[in-house]
């Protein structure tokens, strides 16, 4: 797996390949791998970023 949750930052707009249903979320934090991201269909999630890799939406 690529390290490109690394670069998730506040505020970019990111995709749960494996939950669809949740929408495009927006990142709140990127801490030593653990990323917060709320999505409008499911609330504030922390991810951990060695184990799922977001993709990153460049347009909502």
């Amino acid at each position: 797996m690529s390290d490109l949750n690394s670069i998730l930052e506040p505020g970019m707009l990111v995709r749960h390949p494996g939950e669809p249903d949740w929408g495009v979320g927006q990142v709140q934090s990127n801490i030593g791998g653990r990323i917060t991201v709320n999505f409008p269909d499911h609330g504030k999630v922390v991810i951990d970023g060695t184990r799922i890799e977001l993709e990153i939406v460049y347009t909502p």
